[in-house]
């Protein structure tokens, strides 16, 4: 009988009811480390699509999986903040080390250092609670179009395919992101290149198939989508298409997220992105994540550096 994520002594992820060998099990696989010591866990890496690093939502994912792995499976996490070190190398295994800095009788706390090459490329602190009643509120859900109105991911992306290098990147794309199908609620920044809007986005988005009732499994599933489009409210702000298309180049710097209430991965989730403020080469982008019921599930902070590529020179 397989174990949840959050057993000491993990066992395989759970399949999920979509059956074998579907992208969200090759996913489920990623998240699935192999333990090689105490406390010491090792992932494999997904493929690079349009730049040479492993997907940094991947990174982010994997850590909090190790560190849900030594913590009583009655605590799920409740806070995240890490930071990206240096590129993660797509052509060998990531190694997570996770110190147990504290055990109370409410919160555990945890601390990741994800490694390669004798470097480490990622750092992870996570605060996990067991459940406790107490005062509650929240924002309203933002107005949003119904995620089964949207046109998928492949119709969007299919529709710009010579702006981002023609299909076979777009196949790429959609390859590497088929575990999710992820919708946005309006035109993406490959929609509208050279093109300044307000520094707002939505996108919905769920695990293409059901997953097993394991809080932690969920959790790290949104941890993963919620690298995928967050910057892209720093984009629309200077009407900048993405890295797709070349017309800047970056990459996330830190991450932090807060979850609320419990939430499924693989139900209908909207992400309402904005930006603040951009400056000195990086980008300040917030989030929030409802049910569709209109529960805030999530908090997301991410900053990333974005610059503008300089014109080589031309010089003889």
């Amino acid at each position: 009988m397989n174990e949840p994520l959050t057993s000491p002594s993990p066992s395989p992820s759970p399949i999920p009811e979509a059956g074998p060998h579907t992208p969200l099990d090759e996913l489920l696989a990623l998240l699935d480390l192999e333990p090689i010591e105490e406390d010491i866990f090792r992932g494999r890496t997904g493929r690079a699509v349009l730049v040479p690093r492993v997907f940094g939502g991947q990174v982010a994912a994997q850590a909090l999986v190790a560190a849900g792995r030594t913590v009583p499976a009655d605590r799920p996490p409740h806070s995240l903040h890490s930071y990206f070190l240096r590129p993660g190398d797509p052509a060998v295994p990531i190694v997570y080390t996770v110190d147990r800095i504290r055990d109370g009788g409410s919160f555990t706390t945890r601390r990741v250092v994800a490694v390669q090459h004798g470097q480490p490329i990622f750092h992870l602190s996570a605060s996990f609670q067991r459940h406790e009643e107490g005062l509650e509120h929240q924002e309203a859900m933002p107005a949003a179009p119904a995620p089964e109105t949207l046109p998928t991911a492949a119709e969007t992306l299919r529709r710009y395919a010579p702006l981002l290098g023609g299909p076979d990147v777009v196949d790429r794309i959609l390859d590497a992101r088929s575990a999710v199908d992820l919708r946005y609620a309006d035109e993406p920044p490959f929609g509208s290149v050279g093109e300044p809007r307000e520094p707002k986005s939505q996108v919905w988005f769920r695990t293409n198939g059901k997953l097993a009732d394991d809080p932690l499994l969920h959790i790290c599933l949104a941890t993963y989508v919620s690298d995928m489009t967050l910057l892209d409210s720093v984009l629309l702000a200077h009407g900048r298409g993405g890295w797709a298309v070349g017309d800047v180049v970056g990459a996330s710097l830190d991450h932090a997220m807060w979850f609320h209430r419990p939430f499924r991965a693989d139900e209908w989730l909207l992400y309402d992105q904005e930006s603040p403020t951009s400056q000195g080469g990086r980008g300040l982008a917030r989030g929030r994540i409802f049910t569709e019921s209109g529960q805030l599930a999530v908090s997301v902070i991410q900053e990333g550096v974005i610059r503008v590529p300089r014109p080589r020179s031309t010089g003889r």
